[in-house]
């Protein structure tokens, strides 16, 4: 009687925990993620081994930690969305007791009582059912990892940024990354930038030794601690070739003392992020029209007496309505002068009065991040003087969208835009000299755009499903020394381009660009028109 009063109470009870577990079904697949693994492991050199870390949990304040985000890396190549991991992935099959094929992942153990405050988690057999994992084990198995890192020729890796904390849990990251710095014997005064700058040296050729001792010029003028380094600044300064070669055999034999790499792995995944696969693109475009529609919703809700606040909530709500997880980086939202900060994030202006309000934002949607910005006059209208400088953006954006062709050049959207805002702020006479323009147009035009809104890539010409931005600005901060009728215009217009064989497609297009058609969304009916809150004292 008993067992069949509890088989009834499970029965009754199994519709709840499905619902309590319902999750969207769009997320990138397993197979998604093994393919990227599987390309890693092509790109990587013979007897390898890739060492990646989950991403940290960061404290906010006091016992409240900010709502976590996995290192899109991690994510990229094993769709975990939980802290406290670690992946491996060799280049060739292991023949080691423990180990079976070329991949392993430690992941957090399962506990009811932790999940009971923080939500389920995942564990090995998560991991091997729904991420297609063979091989998995707990963090804290780790320590005891049948992997004997010595044997390989090449442990590649990323550099830790010590942000991360030792909490109480064993197999948290801090333990994690301290049993792999043991095991590979990290030097204690490891240096990844020195050792990015020793692999460039490296790996150049006699031929282009003076172009890489050029580009490696531009960091050591930067950072002292580079300035002191004797091969690297010998090698910056050396009179001919055959001196370099000398330095670049003594860089080699650096290196050679330990088998750590941390920057191959950033050179790789560069490659790959960089052009998109199909399934990406369905969620990277998704998270684009969000943010369209984002736009296009605040230039019907927009009146003088809304904050900028309210303004950022008008977006973000769009989102959320649509299923975006996040924002992609911090929403940026300057009414008149606040424009003029090229990364204003405060956005607590109480009034937006009749200025131009620029709106830089974009949704996160399953990890991938758009980046949209527009800039729409506060009252519906622009000004004489609003709609030149808007003129000239968008002229300049025409011109760097049409450059951003197949093979092109990466610099070449913001070398046609620059010469548009060039020729146009001289034309108004708030420049007399050329090279003045960088004082109202100090930002490039363009970034890679998909897992971070700054995404990796190479910056070789252009490839064939590669998505960029191109975002024009001119900013005009008060007292600037031009006529004062320009002050505190601050103009952005920024689109989501990707290249194609056939030339580049607008994939925020849906958000109007030109200032007739901006003012015209503005005069539509809002459904924020009726949303009338009480008042507060």
């Amino acid at each position: 009687m008993i067992r069949l009063l509890y088989f009834i109470v499970a029965l009754l009870l199994a519709p709840l925990t499905i619902i309590a577990q319902d999750q969207p079904s769009d997320f990138l697949s397993a197979d998604f993620h093994k393919g990227r693994r599987d390309e890693v492991r092509k790109m990587m050199p013979a007897n390898s081994v890739a060492v990646i870390f989950a991403n940290a949990v960061r404290n906010r304040a006091n016992d409240v930690d900010y709502v976590y985000h996995q290192d899109p890396n991690f994510y990229y190549l094993t769709g975990y969305n939980e802290p406290n991991a670690v992946l491996l992935i060799f280049s060739e099959d292991q023949t080691t007791k423990g180990v079976e094929g070329n991949e392993l992942i430690y992941v957090q153990e399962r506990n009811p009582k932790a999940e009971q405050w923080n939500g389920k988690r995942l564990g090995i057999e998560g991991v091997k059912s729904k991420l297609g994992f063979k091989t998995a084990f707990n963090g804290s198995a780790f320590e005891d990892i049948p992997v004997n890192f010595q044997e390989f020729d090449k442990v590649l890796f990323f550099d830790f940024e010590n942000d991360y904390r030792d909490s109480s849990d064993e197999a948290d990251l801090y333990n994690l990354i301290q049993t792999f710095k043991t095991k590979v014997d990290y030097p204690a005064d490891f240096d990844s930038s020195k050792d990015r700058f020793y692999s460039m040296i490296t790996s150049t050729d006699v031929e282009n030794s003076a172009n890489v001792a050029q580009i490696l010029g531009r960091y050591l003028n930067r950072d002292e601690k580079l300035q002191e380094d004797e091969l690297i600044s010998g090698f910056v300064n050396a009179e001919d070739d055959k001196l370099r070669s000398e330095i670049k055999e003594k860089v080699s034999l650096k290196l050679d003392a330990n088998n750590l790499n941390s920057s191959m792995l950033n050179e790789i995944l560069a490659s790959l992020r960089e052009t998109k696969l199909a399934e990406e693109m369905v969620l990277l475009k998704r998270a684009i029209e969000i943010s369209a529609v984002g736009q296009v919703e605040v230039m019907k809700a927009m009146h003088p007496n809304m904050s900028e606040t309210e303004i950022q909530g008008v977006h973000e709500y769009v989102y959320k309505k649509y299923g975006a997880e996040y924002e992609g980086y911090p929403s940026i939202v300057g009414g008149g002068h606040n424009g003029c900060i090229l990364h204003y994030i405060e956005n607590n202006k109480p009034e937006v009065g009749n200025d131009l309000v620029l709106m830089d934002l974009g949704a996160e949607y399953h990890g991938y991040t758009a980046d949209v910005t527009r800039t729409i006059p506060a009252n519906g209208k622009f000004s004489k003087e609003q709609k030149q400088i808007y003129d000239i953006v968008y002229d300049a954006q025409e011109a760097g969208i049409k450059a951003s062709t197949l093979g092109a050049p990466f610099q070449a959207p913001g070398e046609a835009a620059s010469k548009v805002v060039t020729a146009g702020l001289m034309k108004l006479g708030i420049i007399t000299k050329e090279e003045d323009a960088r004082i109202y147009f100090p930002h490039g035009t363009s970034h890679y755009l998909g897992l971070d809104v700054h995404d990796k890539g190479t910056y070789r010409p252009f490839q064939e499903n590669t998505v960029i931005t191109v975002e024009p600005g001119i900013y005009i901060p008060e007292n600037s020394d031009c006529d004062e009728k320009w002050w505190g215009i601050a103009v952005r217009i920024e689109d989501d381009i990707l290249i194609t064989k056939d030339g580049p497609v607008n994939l925020s297009a849906m958000a109007p660009r030109k200032a007739e058609e901006i003012e015209k969304v503005m005069k539509q009916p809002s459904p924020l028109d009726k949303f009338e809150l009480p008042t507060l004292n």
